[in-house]
């Protein structure tokens, strides 16, 4: 089998690879958070507010496919778990130091992995607030529908929760550093 070339210039692979200094990961990572925190309270706050002030509770913005809408979610995603409070608020805060954990003690972290750990701490942190702030419910407001077909209410921090799982996902399927197999005869 021929050896791969490990100076490949492929865009995507490198794209994918790209190491970046625990200087530079700071910039990026926190900013993200921190950003991603403020952009999903805040959203959740002034769509509340809006859509409380409105008679219907909701309002459509594309008919027939898009409205925001005012959902409380006792759940996790899909409403799972739902009413069990005190176990997803540990799940959550688990989750959390687990991600800060990974962030904080990865000496040669990669671009793309810091941009994920960061939405994923954002997004954690946006619906653990709710959880421990709004009587264990998480506040969602985005709704995508067709006909009676309704994809569940989410809100930004599960936006960023999913974009971070996309991310990992292509960041495995194309930046994966594969090892040339050596067998010795």
């Amino acid at each position: 089998m021929p050896a791969q070339d490990e100076n490949c210039k492929c865009p995507l692979k490198s794209f994918f690879n790209k190491d970046i200094s625990v200087a530079h990961a700071n910039l990026l990572f926190w900013p993200i958070v921190v950003l991603g925190i403020i952009a999903d309270l805040w959203s959740k706050s002034a769509a509340f507010e809006w859509l409380n002030s409105l008679p219907t509770q909701h309002h459509s913005v594309i008919d027939g496919f898009f409205q925001f809408v005012l959902v409380e979610n006792l759940g996790a995603a899909w409403g799972v778990a739902a009413g069990r409070t005190v176990p997803l608020i540990a799940i959550s805060a688990v989750a959390m130091v687990v991600v800060f954990g990974i962030f904080l003690f990865n000496r040669k972290p990669q671009l793309l992995s810091v941009i994920a750990l960061g939405l994923f701490a954002a997004g954690i942190c946006g619906n653990l607030y709710d959880r421990i702030f709004n009587d264990g419910k998480v506040r969602d407001f985005l709704d995508f529908y067709y006909g009676d077909w309704h994809f569940p209410a989410f809100n930004i921090a599960d936006s960023m929760l999913t974009v971070a799982v996309a991310i990992l996902i292509l960041a495995t399927i194309f930046g994966a550093k594969h090892e040339e197999l050596k067998i010795e005869d």
